[in-house]
């Protein structure tokens, strides 16, 4: 196993020469040079919102605040129930978690696992959907979500729409079978020998030895989860169904900059400090190693 000295692209030994200590340098210049030109924008948005209207609209703004009116944070929060608005995010949310995980999971345990015969076509499949437009699927998906196919129900006003379309994603399926191709046969033959079930394999074998990938796959379904509006603003017409980044979009015409500034901070926060707190998993999960026997 490789210690902790020598992990990474530069070795400890390396370091020690003076041309790679530089280039080594000047490669950690830029890349502190790029997070602060990213992080600057999410900054001056949260700094702006707890000015007072004055200093909201100076010329030049400022990036650290002189002025501090917490009230309107709270009088924001209220004034467009923001308690309501992160209840139905979060319910979308989670329903967009469990189909991404659970379908294409599942999908990618049949292609690296059970591996029948035709699934290599189906992975073809699989890879072709990747190479279509996503607005060539928008009017046949949409005419199916105000009259379902077969049972002829509107699926407007609600999030089951959403958590179906993420049980399809191509990208979730890839990571996940790269991932299971890397899980011991040895596993999965010891589990058939004590006569476990397909689907007990995938749910007692699988999962268990799975949980960078789960972590990786979650962290990026929350994300576009919580950032998407295109679906949920033509799926969702009731102001009571409304996710946080709707709310915000319809509130551009009817609140003042600094109240939409408000809304904005509200709506980066969450992702912000779920990804801060477990972004150590995406890079587990992008491994794609498995478990070596």
């Amino acid at each position: 196993m490789r210690s902790r000295d020598s992990a990474g692209i530069i070795g400890k030994l390396d370091y020690k020469r003076p041309g790679v200590k530089a280039l080594y340098a000047v490669l950690f210049a830029v890349l502190v040079l790029i997070s602060l030109v990213c992080l600057l924008p999410p900054l001056w948005l949260l700094s702006s919102s707890v000015k007072d209207i004055k200093e909201f609209f100076a010329i030049p703004p400022t990036l650290i605040p002189h002025t501090f009116e917490f009230g309107k944070l709270a009088d924001t929060w209220k004034e467009l129930d923001f308690t309501r608005l992160y209840l139905n995010t979060l319910l979308l949310t989670a329903g967009t978690v469990v189909f991404s995980i659970l379908f294409n999971g599942l999908l990618g345990y049949f292609l690296a696992v059970l591996k029948p015969s035709g699934s290599r076509i189906v992975f073809v499949l699989v890879l072709w959907t990747m190479l279509l437009p996503n607005t060539l699927g928008m009017v046949p998906i949409f005419k199916n979500i105000i009259d379902f196919p077969v049972l002829g129900i509107n699926l407007t006003n609600s999030f089951l729409p959403m958590w179906m379309m993420a049980g399809s994603n191509a990208f979730y399926v890839l990571i996940f079978k790269g991932f299971f191709e890397g899980i011991p046969p040895a596993l999965i033959d010891a589990a058939k020998i004590d006569g476990c079930t397909r689907l007990a394999i995938f749910f007692r074998i699988v999962v268990p030895l799975s949980v960078p990938v789960i972590m990786a796959i979650t962290i990026f379904t929350v994300n576009a989860a919580w950032a998407d509006f295109f679906w949920p603003y033509m799926v969702l017409k009731d102001n009571n169904m409304w996710t946080v980044i709707v709310a915000i979009f319809n509130m551009k015409t009817t609140a003042s900059l600094d109240v939409q500034f408000i809304a904005l901070a509200y709506a980066i926060i969450p992702p912000a400090i779920l990804f801060l707190f477990f972004q150590k998993y995406i890079m587990q999960g992008f491994t794609f190693s498995g478990i070596r026997g």
